[in-house]
């Protein structure tokens, strides 16, 4: 996790007859990225500020995202607030990924934790727009001087 994307507050103490089940905030951020990378138009989670781009380096250099990297938790009173950062794909519905984001983290989280989730909150910060791969560019090539 870097500086800026992190799971804070207590641990979620959840009580039985049988006894407690502690839950760290890093658990429920964990399930949060796994359910947001779930969803259909979320190219990837990222960081912010300069922890984010520490981050984003270190994902270049290694090929592999921290499990956390762009959600933040916050726990208390076992009721949880997450936020999610995001870069969502080029021509998918922005509000729908959202929604869906958000749903999917609702219910990823109440289920596996029994925790409540009084929120998730969501920031698009860019916009994947795939580049063409040498042979696209070669065919559109061949298109445009066919053309003329």
């Amino acid at each position: 996790m870097s500086s800026t994307d992190q799971a804070s507050s207590q641990a979620a103490q959840l009580s039985t007859q049988n006894g407690k089940t502690s839950i760290e905030p890093v658990v429920v951020a964990k399930i949060a990225a796994r359910a947001a990378r779930e969803v259909n138009g979320v190219h990837e989670l990222v960081g912010s500020g300069f922890g984010g781009t520490v981050a984003g380096f270190a994902e270049q250099v290694t090929g592999a995202a921290a499990p956390t990297t762009g959600v933040n938790v916050n726990v208390a009173n076992n009721q949880a607030t997450i936020s999610v950062t995001m870069t969502v794909d080029y021509g998918v519905s922005i509000p729908q990924v959202a929604d869906a984001v958000r749903n999917n983290i609702i219910n990823r989280v109440q289920s596996m934790t029994g925790l409540s989730v009084q929120a998730v909150n969501i920031g698009v910060t860019d916009l994947y727009v795939p580049q063409p791969t040498a042979q696209q560019q070669a065919q559109q090539a061949g298109q445009q001087a066919m053309a003329h």
